[in-house]
């Protein structure tokens, strides 16, 4: 398809993704009714749409996805911690607006919501409470049937199921061009790090979800980025979303 017709479409995917067309009611506590500006910036759950990170996070992810297939930088792509599958969907359908057959979207996630933190190991998760919200598990059967919905659901989409510690490290995948983490916590950011970032094209994108919004995140991505000395810059998408990319040998 041309550009144009190529935009059309990834607009009007993320549109319905966030569900900004329809307006479905958030599960979040304390709000009753859709707001436009809420789901627009991703600061509710919504009770029906199948991302709920905004539409700027969400153009984000087209925008890189697209650089990478336009600079041709060599690798998949993954999530770590898809929720309903929504920015997945929408790597599979830059993809497809391309009619691009040699790349994979890998789809990572327990499917049962996050761990219990582990302050004896990951001091920085302490006091953790995500564990206990059943929004976030969402089971893969169901997050297969919402890229059926898009008509999105093919060989080239890959799930990897199990808390990051235990599917990561092993994980026979790579190399990498689009990193997206949205893992929340201090444990889960850090492997998943350490677990996909060797793997990652030089030239190609890391996309932290939570870098703003929780303490514990952004800490696990400075200690990391400290101790391999990484200087490549940090910029912000939004209120929580950032992402760097992680420059050649040659232009450093």
């Amino acid at each position: 398809m041309s550009a144009r017709e190529r935009k059309l479409y990834l607009d009007l995917l993320m549109k319905t993704l966030t569900n900004v067309i329809y307006g479905d009611p958030p599960c979040s506590p304390g709000h009753e009714k859709f707001d436009m500006r809420l789901r627009s910036t991703g600061h509710d759950w919504p009770s029906m749409a199948h991302s709920m990170a905004g539409l700027a996070r969400l153009e984000n992810v087209s925008t890189l996805a697209q650089r990478v297939i336009d600079e041709n930088i060599p690798g998949d792509f993954i999530e770590a911690g898809v929720w309903r599958g929504g920015c997945c969907i929408l790597m599979r359908g830059v993809l497809a607006a391309n009619a691009i057959e040699n790349r994979k979207v890998y789809v990572a996630d327990s499917f049962e919501g996050l761990p219990p933190p582990k302050p004896e190991q990951f001091p920085a998760d302490r006091g953790d409470i995500l564990y206990r919200f059943k929004e976030l598990a969402i089971p893969v059967e169901q997050v297969k049937s919402n890229f059926e919905r898009y008509g999105l659901l093919d060989e080239k989409v890959v799930f990897v199921k199990g808390f990051f510690e235990d599917t990561l490290p092993k994980l026979d995948a790579g190399p990498f061009a689009l990193i997206r983490l949205d893992g929340d916590m201090y444990s889960s950011t850090i492997v998943a790090l350490e677990s996909l970032y060797p793997k990652l094209s030089e030239g190609g994108f890391v996309i932290i979800d939570d870098y703003g919004a929780v303490p514990a995140c952004r800490q696990a991505v400075a200690d990391f980025r400290s101790r391999l000395g990484i200087e490549d810059r940090i910029n912000h998408i939004d209120w929580t979303g950032a992402w760097w990319r992680k420059q050649p040998a040659n232009e450093k």
